[in-house]
């Protein structure tokens, strides 16, 4: 049974069946030929996979992402970033990462980062003399930030699925994200270095520099509300995020004014429709890993790892290697939902601490984001640059083995991800 479940899925995946119907129809097959189980049990276990109170945080942070888009707010981040740096080898490059990491601290999604920042930048890293592969594979690559820094819709799935404190994975993403991105910058700045033909913005006095901070400020404003809250115990993630739609709506509406009622009703639209597609994947993916657990499939999987090795250095190499192989077909939310219940026990028993554990698994869907041949930011790029996918997938090669090595940094140095979430809480 466990080899017709895991053809059948490579089969649909294949042929480019939608995630949902690939995971949710191979569960049904195994139903009919396997098993007596009604298949009204699919249903009800779909719904129950999103029947987690911390799940009710995605609608709200995608709304909120949505709304500062249209807002002002990304526009904002981008000049504040690109004063900053933008005169050093390769500062347009550099404030396009940056731009990522600040928006990834409000937005949680790494295709809208994509969107609000490579909409902005792509053209303008072209003119500068930017060759189009290096500012594809950028934008596509420095937009999975979103996904490591808090907040995190992954993070909020593997909490919600590891009952891990969503708290303590927000802190523990900030180094992630800062050794993700800054492995990126150091890419960047020898690459850009030895380009000729590359321009460099004109140097901006201080003066400018204020002005730009200070007309980013209300933007800067959400994560601190956001991450500030959860930490000093005001709410909790899920009121946060309910909070981050309040301050998104008023700033983008009192503050900057440029977002009208026609946009605000798109933007309504859009974040219903992104937050549905969301859902459904993990509906589909929570019923997949119930019946890996069920039938048994999950435990002997755990069994024949840990007989090959109970190192946790081998184990987490093992961790990275299926995650990055099914990143390249799957979608993070998914990813998470499947296997961090397989490798939870797994790494219990070998003492690998939880929250790092989600750490890894998170820092590896990112690279999945942006990984042929069914990387999600790869058909968003396409989009934004206006190029077809194979250009696209031709640009992003160095950045995934730059990122690579920032996961394996990453992975084998814990403290990275734990030194601050131990000072915050102490013990989760």
């Amino acid at each position: 049974m466990a080899i017709f479940l895991f053809c059948t899925l490579a089969v649909l995946l294949a042929l480019s069946v939608p995630i949902f119907v690939c995971l949710s129809a191979t569960v049904v097959a195994v139903f009919i030929l396997f098993s007596d189980v009604p298949l009204m049990t699919v249903v009800m276990r779909m719904f129950a996979g999103i029947d987690k109170f911390a799940l009710m945080s995605i609608p709200f942070f995608v709304l909120a992402a949505n709304l500062m888009s249209v807002g002002g707010i990304s526009r904002r981040i981008i000049n504040l970033a690109n004063a900053l740096v933008g005169s050093f080898h390769g500062g347009l490059a550099i404030a396009a990462i940056l731009a990522s990491m600040f928006f990834g601290a409000i937005s949680g999604s790494s295709p809208a980062t994509v969107v609000a920042i490579g909409a902005l930048l792509f053209p303008a890293m072209l003119k500068e003399g930017y060759p189009k592969p290096f500012a594809t594979g950028l934008i596509t690559s420095a937009g999975s930030l979103g996904i490591i820094i808090p907040p995190s819709v992954n993070m909020i799935v593997y909490g919600a699925i590891t009952g891990v404190s969503v708290g303590a994975l927000f802190v523990s993403g900030f180094g992630a994200g800062v050794v993700f991105g800054a492995s990126l910058i150091l890419y960047a700045y020898v690459r850009s270095k030895n380009t000729p033909g590359i321009t460099r913005s004109p140097k901006v006095n201080i003066m400018a520099i204020w002005d730009s901070v200070r007309d980013a400020a209300w933007g800067l404003g959400v994560p601190i509300i956001i991450i500030g809250g959860i930490y000093g115990g005001v709410f909790t993630p899920t009121e946060a995020a309910a909070v981050a739609v309040i301050y998104a709506f008023a700033v983008s509406t009192l503050v900057y004014r440029e977002i009208t009622v026609a946009e605000l009703y798109r933007t309504l639209v859009s974040s219903a429709a992104t937050t549905a597609q969301v859902m459904i994947v993990l509906a589909a993916a929570s019923v997949f890993a119930w019946i890996l657990t069920a039938e048994g499939i999950t435990r002997s999987i755990a069994e024949n790892m840990l007989a090959l090795s109970q190192n946790p250095y081998m184990i987490l190499l093992m961790i990275n290697i299926i995650v990055l192989v099914a990143g390249m077909f799957i979608d993070g939310a998914s990813i998470t939902t499947i296997l961090a219940p397989l490798f939870l026990p797994i790494a219990i028993s070998t003492g690998i601490d939880p929250v790092h554990l989600g750490i890894v698994i998170v820092v590896n869907s990112a690279i999945g984001m942006f990984t042929p041949p069914f990387g999600l930011n790869l058909f968003v790029a396409t989009g934004v640059t206006d190029q077809p996918l194979s250009q696209v997938t031709r640009g992003i090669f160095p950045f995934v083995c730059i990122t690579i090595v920032a996961l394996m940094i990453i992975t084998y140095i814990p403290e990275i991800s734990l030194w601050l979430p131990k000072q915050v809480y102490g013990s989760w």
